[in-house]
């Protein structure tokens, strides 16, 4: 879990130091990708009952609030 959530800020930050738009949304693909990862440790986790209902619930709205973020930066990027 950890290794997702810190992927997703360094490749955001990775991206911004390339010459092009074009290398920078990789990265954000990437981030988002580690999003994705990152929702279905938080869902394993609680399958798996390491969490309850409402820590899953926070969990999962502050991740769908980053990768909304992340679409939006990226379509913005691409037009």
């Amino acid at each position: 879990m950890k290794r997702a959530a810190y992927s997703i800020p360094l490749n955001i930050v990775e991206g911004c130091g390339r010459n092009t738009d074009k290398d920078f949304v990789h990265f954000l693909d990437i981030a988002f990708g580690s999003c994705q990862e990152l929702e279905y440790c938080f869902l394993l986790a609680f399958d798996l009952t390491y969490l309850n209902q409402s820590k899953y619930d926070e969990a999962s709205k502050l991740i769908n609030e980053v990768k909304a973020k992340l679409i939006n930066l990226i379509k913005s990027i691409r037009k």
